[in-house]
């Protein structure tokens, strides 16, 4: 009986452990297929996410023209389409790799320029009048010390915040930023970082030895670059011209007639001219370069003799309005005094004489009791006899625009034997001269090709930059320089991108035909802050010129740092100090044996 219950008592617990290890197996099973399930489904939105970043968000935008090369490693790999700021809407990869390759750039340099001038944009499209606020917006100096050395770095946080105050997520707001003292007139432009998630990275260098606090602006909100970059695209006839036609009348009159004149362009609102027989066009075999006006009512389209400035039309919403209001404000932040000492195995200065092709830093140089330092090459700072000097035995040709024409006003007044003649023009397009015969040095400025915002002027008397270098014999007495900028702010990227190419073409010819001859290009300056002439269009535009002629050979003179960090209010036409500055820059390249 004992055994009997015994054994029945140990089969029974079999039969109970059997039960109990098919439930166990059973519920590690469902737990270990439910676990591989939430894996599975966690994968999925990480993947998910990823592939929308990766549509979203190309690698951070750097905020200053020059510090593309941060991450430019990053993006090489990359080919994802991303939403260009150079349309390519209406014409096929065919099209554009046949026009670029004819000017000497591939399908993939062109990819790489629609990467350089990639702003990052909302994530969602506005819909309230809430955007980034000057007054919210804060930026703090991180890991703070209270002695610093020359050379050192120091880098600022920006923490962007709406107008309820609270914190964006997205990035896309155009900020500038300076280290100044304005006891010694010291001052040291910032290279601003994007970090697209509504904060930016500041790299300041510390360059003299004394005291120092940093300074941030907030140029435009993200939302207000929305705006640019809308009116851009579709609004450029915001800015238009006037076409002056005379002729002969009946019975020995003079008729005359003005029309509205612009760049002809596919869409971006400069179809509102008209179509069909709505125009004369001007077709310039050269440059390919298409002006068009409507047509005079009683004249030939042959008779067109004058162009000036029509007016700029304000086609913004209240909505739009108000976003722009908020433009060029100082941020609050961190008022610590920095305070930088020697350094006794350290220096900044820059001992390489100047030549084409050098890189440009961030920074490129610095201000201290008003006096630049180059960190580019060694610069010399010219009296007028060392002026009259570097000048001596060259045939100078400036072409531009108006901040060009400044460098030409400088030399007329610096050099007491250059005497400009009286050409009987419209000084404000020029064509301008100055000569001195004893130093045998010829000095000439002209406004480049239409469009151009000037007062009533001869039609000849406008040349494209590039007809004007490809009519150049060049050499070692040549030097050729040139701009280009404010008055292509309203106008599609792409337009831009073709007048700078055809230069580029030009430019290498002539450096074929003659290798000696100098080429010196003056980077855009800041100045506008308008939706006619923005510091963010400009600093696009400057991206493209930089880009164009990365690789030519040529000097490239920075006044974007010259005149973003200056004490000066910003000024489309920068005060005295700064063209001086300016001046020994372009001289130290133009004679770089006289350092």
């Amino acid at each position: 009986m004992d055994l009997t219950i015994t054994c029945f008592q140990k089969h029974a617990l079999n039969e109970t452990r059997k039960q109990h290890f098919h439930r166990e197996r059973s519920w590690l099973w469902k737990l270990f297929t439910g676990l591989c399930l939430l894996v599975f489904m966690c994968f999925l939105v990480i993947w998910s996410y990823i592939g929308n970043e990766r549509k979203k968000r190309p690698s951070p935008s750097c905020l200053s023209p020059h510090c593309a090369e941060r991450h430019k490693s990053s993006n090489s790999g990359s080919h994802t389409a991303i939403n260009s700021e150079v349309s390519v809407t209406n014409k096929s990869q065919s099209q554009i790799s046949s026009f670029y390759s004819e000017l000497g750039i591939s399908l993939d340099a062109y990819s790489r320029l629609q990467q350089a001038v990639y702003w990052a944009e909302p994530d969602s499209s506005i819909t309230n009048l809430s955007s980034t606020s000057p007054a919210h917006t804060t930026f703090i100096i991180e890991n703070w010390k209270e002695s610093y050395q020359i050379g050192e770095e120091l880098f600022v946080t920006v923490h962007a915040k709406d107008s309820y105050n609270k914190s964006k997520s997205y990035g896309g707001d155009f900020f500038q930023a300076k280290l100044f003292w304005s006891k010694t007139k010291a001052s040291v432009f910032g290279e601003v970082v994007d970090l697209l998630n509504g904060s930016y990275s500041v790299r300041f260098l510390l360059p003299w030895v004394g005291e120092a606090q940093v300074a941030v602006r907030l140029i435009h909100s993200s939302e207000a670059v929305q705006v640019l970059k809308h009116h851009r695209d579709t609004d450029s006839d915001r800015v238009y011209f006037n076409g002056y036609y005379e002729g002969p009348g009946p019975n020995k009159t003079r008729l005359s007639e003005m029309v509205n004149c612009n760049v002809k362009w596919d869409k971006n609102g400069l179809e509102n001219m008209g179509t069909g027989d709505c125009c004369c066009e001007y077709n310039d075999p050269r440059s390919r370069e298409t002006w068009r006006c409507q047509r005079p009512k009683s004249l030939p389209c042959s008779t067109l003799v004058y162009h000036s400035m029509g007016g700029y039309r304000n086609r913004l919403t209240d909505k739009e309005e108000m976003l722009m209001t908020q433009t060029n404000k100082d941020i609050n932040g961190d008022k610590i005094i920095i305070n930088i000492f020697p350094h006794q195995n350290e220096t900044i200065d820059v001992t390489e004489k100047c030549r084409p092709g050098l890189h440009t830093p961030v920074p490129a140089g610095f201000y201290l009791n008003d006096v630049w330092t180059s960190f580019v090459c060694s610069i010399r700072h010219f009296t007028t006899q060392t002026t009259t000097e570097c000048l001596k035995d060259k045939h100078i040709y400036m072409m531009g625009d108006s901040t060009m024409r400044q460098w030409f006003e400088f030399f007329v007044k610096a050099v007491p034997t250059l005497k400009q003649m009286n050409l009987h023009v419209e000084y404000q397009s020029g064509p301008l001269l100055a000569v001195d015969v004893e130093n045998n040095i010829d000095l000439h400025w002209r406004a480049h090709g239409v469009p151009l915002r000037s007062l009533k002027t001869a039609v000849a008397n406008l040349h494209y930059i590039s007809n004007e270098i490809d009519d150049l014999a060049g050499g070692p007495h040549t030097v050729v320089m040139f701009n280009l900028g404010p008055h292509f702010t309203t106008y599609p990227l792409d337009f831009f991108t073709h007048r700078v190419l055809r230069i580029r073409k030009a430019v290498l010819a002539l450096l074929q035909r003659a290798p000696d001859t100098t080429v010196i290009i003056k980077t855009v300056n800041t100045g506008y802050k308008d939706i006619f002439g923005s510091d963010w269009y400009s600093l696009q535009l400057d991206k493209i010129l930089r880009w164009a002629f990365q690789d030519v050979g040529v000097y490239i003179l920075d006044v974007w740092q010259m005149t973003a960090c200056h004490y000066n209010n910003e000024n489309i036409h920068p005060g005295p100090v700064i063209i001086k500055n300016e001046i020994d820059i372009l001289l130290s390249f133009i004679c770089p044996e006289l350092i």
